[in-house]
């Protein structure tokens, strides 16, 4: 039989009962005993604690969609910026939520949309790429609806002399100078850049100017080649023209040389949210449409 100093000494590293020593030792060596080696708990309370930290998980799960909820990404296309940063900083979209957008061509975008990015909108500058996520099966059904038009214009730095008016077969060619270019959206990619490639097909001049661009990757980038007098003429929408002091217009494309010029707007399914849903209305309101036209769109 052994000692009590034997039974004693193996209780922290033999796991029994912990009242099998405690008679034998002193209080104070009972006490640093049970600190370092907590007793056991009775098997029906370990199920009920395992219970209460499946609770916990599960509350944590149904609280984690309104921690987030008052932030909201939105995908915009670029043109967008000027009228949207003013729609987003107002007091009714900001009671909605924490908005953040991201900016960039269309064709862009659709491609992070078409890899799940957790955006909640997209605003297209076109239908055909709102068209591909649609396809995609990115789209909430029923959320998609038409936003806004634009125009398309001819631009020139601000002091630029050059006059031209659009016509067919109109020399923009010889506007461009012996070695100027035409900075555009690319032409097979940004809207901004097929709607003005579709534009001077229709009037017989693209053949002329086809060698002379300055392909950009959004119609942002086509706006500030020519703010920044790096090449003599641009074509861009009329809500850039709008909101670039640089720059003036020289002449406005019918609108019969190109097809409508539509925003569309939806709700994505990776980051569907009440936020999301609420911003979108708002996009529609009343307000938004009085900042949208003053930057030079149409209202749809």
């Amino acid at each position: 039989m052994r000692s009590h100093q034997q039974i004693g000494a193996g209780l922290p590293a033999s796991g029994t009962d912990p009242t099998l020593g405690v008679p034998t030792m002193k209080p104070q060596q009972t006490e640093a005993v049970l600190a370092e080696n907590p007793p056991a708990l009775p098997r029906r309370h370990r199920r009920n604690v395992g219970r209460l930290i499946v609770l916990a998980g599960l509350l944590l799960s149904l609280l984690a969609p309104t921690a987030h909820a008052d932030k909201l990404l939105v995908f915009a296309a670029a043109s967008l910026k000027p009228a949207l940063d003013t729609v987003i900083t107002s007091s009714q979209a900001r009671a909605i939520a924490d908005i953040k957008v991201s900016y960039a061509a269309s064709s862009q975008l659709a491609r992070q949309i078409e890899h799940d990015a957790p955006a909640a909108l997209f605003i297209s500058a076109d239908p055909d790429w709102m068209d591909e996520v649609e396809r995609d099966g990115k789209l909430i059904a029923g959320s998609r609806s038409d936003l806004l038009g634009n125009a398309l214009v001819l631009i020139a730095p601000k002091n630029s002399t050059t006059t031209l008016t659009i016509a067919p077969g109109f020399d923009l060619a010889g506007a461009l100078g012996a070695d100027g270019r035409l900075a555009i959206g690319e032409p097979n990619s940004v809207p901004a850049g097929k709607y003005a490639k579709a534009a001077l097909s229709d009037l017989g001049v693209w053949k002329t100017v086809e060698s002379r661009l300055v392909p950009s990757v959004h119609v942002r980038a086509a706006l500030s080649f020519v703010a920044r007098d790096e090449t003599p003429l641009g074509i861009v929408y009329r809500s850039d023209a709008v909101s670039e002091n640089e720059v003036r217009v020289v002449d406005t494309f019918p609108a019969s040389s190109h097809p409508p010029i539509v925003y569309p707007v939806a709700l994505l399914k990776a980051g569907d949210n009440v936020a999301g849903r609420q911003f979108l209305e708002l996009l529609h309101s009343a307000q938004a449409a009085t900042i949208f036209v003053r930057f030079g769109f149409d209202r749809r």
